[in-house]
């Protein structure tokens, strides 16, 4: 159940960021923000440079697991990568 259940937010996310004329990228964001780069992060989890570009491109997502690990390396809470589909009121 848990497992479906990700898989739903995964494609809830991306049919998100596929609708949106400019998406923000809270991984890219957080990266600028601690002076840190695509090739640290890459080497911090152990992945490929290239998986991690595109995941600051908006051409592919992390899975959830990988969205916990991303938040470890960068020591923020893992809420801090997610972008809010609630506008504020």
């Amino acid at each position: 159940m848990m497992f479906f259940l990700l898989c739903i937010l995964q494609v809830k996310r991306q049919i998100h960021i596929k609708g949106m004329k400019k998406a923000s990228n809270r991984i890219k964001a957080v990266l600028a923000e601690q002076g840190k780069t695509n090739n640290w992060l890459a080497e911090q989890l152990g992945m490929n440079k290239t998986t991690v570009s595109k995941w600051c491109r908006n051409q592919m997502q992390p899975t959830m697991e990988t969205l916990f690990e991303i938040a470890e390396a960068l020591n923020v809470d893992v809420r801090t990568l997610l972008v809010s589909n609630k506008q504020a009121s």
